[in-house]
């Protein structure tokens, strides 16, 4: 596995790591985390071959999606953890509404829904898998993955349940922006998220 060093227009990413093919971004975020890798760092993929949702249920990550794990130290207390799962999805939703004009919903805790017309029926466009350490009640740690259905080709057994940007608009679109945008989208709710914690 190959890293690389990238620069990102994105205020509040202190470090980008780019990978092209890794098991899980998480996977490596853990591993840069304890190496007391500094908050605001990005890990991103461009395919993932052992992605996982909640309780370890496979993601599947084929090349042309947005996936990636940012590190966090929030230092707030662990009890809130959960509503930040919450504002995470909202970000995604409100990336999509906006770039896209989609109608989407959040299935709690960690997965958004996109309405397709062609068959009148939700599916899944994002997944998202926050971790978590703590010590003495504070969470030290936060790791934030998200993974986004953008120009991937989604397995056959899949097409019932989950949709791409692509299969939603007949056509491509650039995964940086989609990535970009949805940063700014989380940066907003994360800080609402901080303020709530010290209420």
């Amino acid at each position: 596995m190959s890293m690389e060093e990238k620069t990102l227009p994105i205020a509040s990413v202190s470090r980008m790591i780019s990978v092209d093919v890794i098991d899980s971004t998480q996977n490596l975020a853990r591993t840069l985390a304890k190496d007391s890798a500094q908050d605001g760092t990005l890990v991103l993929a461009y395919e993932q071959t052992g992605g996982r949702g909640q309780y370890e249920r496979r993601w599947e990550a084929k090349r042309g999606g947005v996936y990636f794990t940012l590190i966090l130290h929030p230092n707030k207390s662990s009890c809130y953890n959960g509503n930040l799962s919450l504002k995470t999805a909202e970000a995604v939703c409100a990336m999509l509404q906006k770039l896209f004009g989609f109608k989407t919903k959040i299935k709690y805790p960690n997965d958004v829904l996109v309405w397709e017309e062609k068959t009148k029926s939700w599916k899944k466009i994002c997944g998202i898998l926050i971790e978590s350490a703590t010590e003495a009640e504070k969470t030290k740690c936060l790791l934030v993955g998200i993974g986004i259905n953008v120009n991937n080709r989604l397995s056959p057994s899949l097409t019932d349940t989950a949709v791409s940007v692509k299969k939603l608009l007949g056509r491509e679109i650039d995964p940086e922006w989609v990535l970009e945008e949805t940063l700014e989208e989380f940066w907003t709710r994360y800080a609402q998220w901080q303020l709530s914690c010290q209420q």
